[in-house]
């Protein structure tokens, strides 16, 4: 009994936590569509890309010169 109730705590823990993920994103996404390029949508598009990826790029790099 207390293993099904701890199961179902994780459960609702991770469709919690699922849910402030994605409301994030979809925050952020509105927010760029508004403020980033708002009349040149193409070139938006890129940008968020080019920045994305450099940053991927660049934390991924500092990761492993710190470890």
């Amino acid at each position: 009994m207390k293993r099904d109730l701890n199961h179902l705590r994780k459960v609702i823990y991770t469709i919690l936590v699922a849910f402030a993920i994605v409301s994030f994103w979809r925050g952020v996404w509105g927010l760029m569509d508004i403020y980033l390029f708002p009349k040149n949508h193409p070139l938006s598009l890129v940008v968020s890309l080019i920045v994305g990826i450099s940053i991927l790029y660049f934390t991924n790099h500092l990761i492993k010169h710190l470890i």
